[in-house]
């Protein structure tokens, strides 16, 4: 992991000052039954050939497996489900056995997740000079390039992740968050460039590794992205007309979002990371991993170990406090982002494994992708949805649902 000074912040406030920052990524890093991982003899039972593409880096094998049922759209009177999205920024593994801990623990849970892999995880540091960032130095980048190792071990996980029925989208490639190269002053053609290049790292890691051998990734990236997360969440109204042009369905880069039902941006789903209940604060949090770090221990992590086990529950009471209200509430969808990180001694990674278990065997919970989720949304009446969207944080329809969307 690379020091935090590494780390471009930029500091935000929602409602109380300062009373959330908006985390860089990290260094190095219902309707889903039956998903199911390798066997004990390391092969995988979704595994199958598939159309090479490209230089073979990546194939076509079909449909992906383990995805819910066609969405339909709600029927009058019909409560929500309360849909809860886990993404993961980076989805770099690093030997610390973060990715595939999560991967069994979606498993376990007929969780989906989304990963935002980014396009320098899979690039070998030997060839950086490959990547031209916009506004940055030839092969510059604020977050480390991966071994060689590392870059196979993500391979491996990015492989598995998809077959489980899991989503790959894009965090893009140098996580430029200050100065004069900051991704908040990205024109949309600097996008574009971007976005090819962490496409082309994707697509063609053979030729940059040399690694004929290894296996392709089971999946036409071109076709598999349609969206993702913007490093330090910062430069998301020029992305946006990008995105539309590519045909990407939906962006979660806005920060400070609340829990409320969504609208579209310039086109584009607005899925942004939520404001959440801070146990102990009168001020909210942002609903991801660092964002809690950064008001535990003031963005150190590695800070006073004594606290880890106060720090612990109070992250998991966070995430638990923003799915209640929820899910009791509006049943607005409830977005948690996260990093492969053991910041502060992996606490945050407990807090998210604990809470997802709190979620999962929940009444009318689903715990899925971005994707899937936007799929769903695709599909509902208009009206509906401009119904939901009249319910504030935490609020309940008056009279329960069965009146309040009874009839629209």
């Amino acid at each position: 992991m690379q020091d935090i000074s590494r780390r471009e912040l930029l500091g935000a406030g929602i409602g109380a000052a300062a009373a959330l920052t908006i985390a860089g990524c990290g260094s190095n890093g219902d309707d889903k039954k039956g998903s199911a991982g390798p066997d004990k003899g390391g092969n995988h039972p979704a595994k199958k050939a598939g159309r090479p593409i490209g230089d073979g880096s990546t194939s076509d094998t079909g449909k992906q497996p383990h995805q819910p049922p066609k969405p339909v759209p709600l029927e009058p009177g019909q409560t929500p489900p309360q849909f809860v999205i886990f993404s993961w920024d980076g989805a770099g593994e690093v030997g610390n056995g973060l990715f595939p801990r999560f991967l069994e623990l979606a498993k376990n849970h007929d969780a989906a997740m989304t990963f935002f892999l980014s396009g320098i995880y899979l690039l070998p540091e030997s060839k950086k000079s490959l990547y031209r960032p916009p506004n940055n130095r030839v092969g510059a980048s604020d977050i480390g390039y991966l071994s060689d190792a590392h870059v196979k071990d993500t391979l491996k996980y990015v492989r598995q992740a998809w077959l489980d029925g899991h989503e790959i989208g894009t965090h893009f490639n140098g996580h430029f968050c200050a100065g004069s190269g900051s991704v908040e002053k990205w024109t949309p053609a600097q996008w574009q460039d971007e976005i090819d290049q962490a496409v082309k790292f994707v697509t063609e890691w053979k030729t940059n590794t040399g690694w004929t051998d290894e296996e392709p990734l089971p999946f036409d990236y071109r076709k598999e992205l349609v969206g993702g997360r913007t490093p330090c969440l910062l430069g998301q109204d020029n992305l946006l007309p990008t995105a539309k042009k590519l045909g990407w369905r939906y962006d979660a880069s806005s920060p400070g979002g609340r829990q409320v039902w969504p609208e579209k941006k310039q086109g584009i789903w607005d899925l942004p990371l939520q404001a959440i209940p801070f146990p102990g604060h009168s001020f909210e949090v942002l609903s991801m991993d660092y964002n809690i770090l950064a008001n535990q221990s003031k963005n150190s992590t590695k800070g006073m170990p004594s606290r880890y086990p106060g720090w612990r529950k109070q992250a998991t009471e966070s995430y638990l406090a923003g799915f209640k209200r929820a899910h009791e509430g509006n049943r607005a969808p409830f977005y948690i982002g996260n990093h492969f990180e053991q910041w502060n001694g992996g606490i945050y990674m407990d807090a998210v494994e604990e809470a997802l278990k709190g979620m999962a065997d929940k009444k009318d919970v689903r715990l899925v992708s971005f994707k899937q989720y936007v799929d769903w949304l695709d599909v509902q009446d208009p009206k509906i949805l401009d119904k939901l969207r009249t319910l504030e944080v935490g609020q309940a329809p008056a009279g329960g649902w069965n009146t309040f969307l009874k009839t629209v």
